[in-house]
């Protein structure tokens, strides 16, 4: 099994990606995807794939033929050419049940693109890139059920996890919250990859969650005349990363629970 940070780029040239969003705040596919890949080679049995899909609950399997060549394995695949055709899941290798061609989409493009590629491609899954390598995935569903990144006010406790020891932490505020990220004010700086860890209580929930991440970028404010300025305090962009089904369900719930129309972001 092959993880996506593990995973070598894509070939440009099998989908360019649109210009980045040139609002910062806007949703993009980052706020809505599944993180994480899961990659298999080609020869891989459809017992073992589906065990693995299974396992690791993931809509689909992205499979690597060959160089040039991907697939996606998905449940569906298995009950149309698998199950329903009566054949033995033992003796079938994922390349020839795989649904070609795969469609990618980078990590900070609009949801709006993302919908329209779907319905362009008439494809229900899309495997997200950063940098041409395959970070998570993205499903009509995840669009459909998934609540929008919400405007909040979450007192928090922002820690680095290298770099220093002990590690640094401050005080910080979310201020944006969806369940694969948040955007956060703090007086740290931080580099994009920067492993973190982010503390925080929902408001009425018991449970306080502790969720590792990674910067993503951090917005760059200008003045009137061009020149970059320093706020006081730092706008940082986490991405989650090892968050747990139960966490991701949890925040979710909060977030639908709690959803007024004017507080949801664009």
């Amino acid at each position: 099994m092959v993880r996506s940070g593990k995973t070598r780029p894509i070939d440009a040239e099998k989908g360019k990606a649109p210009p980045m969003a040139a609002n910062y705040r806007d949703t993009v596919v980052a706020h809505m995807m599944t993180p994480g890949v899961v990659q298999i080679p080609g020869d891989v049995s459809v017992t073992e794939a589906a065990s693995l899909m299974e396992r690791e609950r993931m809509p689909c399997l992205l499979v690597k033929d060959t160089e040039a060549s991907y697939g996606l394995m998905t449940p569906t695949d298995i009950v149309r050419k698998v199950v329903a055709q009566g054949l033995e899941p033992d003796d079938i290798e994922v390349r020839t049940i795989m649904t070609q061609p795969v469609q990618f989409i980078e990590y900070d493009r609009l949801v709006d693109e993302a919908s329209t590629l779907m319905m362009s491609s008439g494809s229900p899954i899309l495997i997200v890139t950063k940098e041409q390598l395959p970070v998570g995935v993205l499903t009509v569903r995840d669009l459909i059920l998934s609540p929008q990144r919400r405007a909040v006010q979450i007192p928090a406790v922002l820690q680095v996890l290298e770099g220093s020891d002990p590690p640094r932490e401050c005080q910080a505020v979310i201020v944006q919250l969806s369940h694969v990220g948040a955007l956060v004010q703090s007086l740290l700086s931080l580099l994009p990859d920067t492993p973190v860890l982010l503390s925080f209580s929902l408001p009425n929930f018991v449970t306080p969650l502790a969720i590792r991440g990674t910067i993503v970028a951090q917005p760059v404010q200008t003045a009137h005349n061009g020149d970059a300025v320093r706020p006081s305090q730092s706008t940082t962009e986490i991405q989650f990363s090892g968050l747990p089904p139960s966490d991701q369900s949890k925040i979710k719930a909060w977030m639908l629970q709690n959803a007024t129309t004017d507080r949801d972001l664009p």
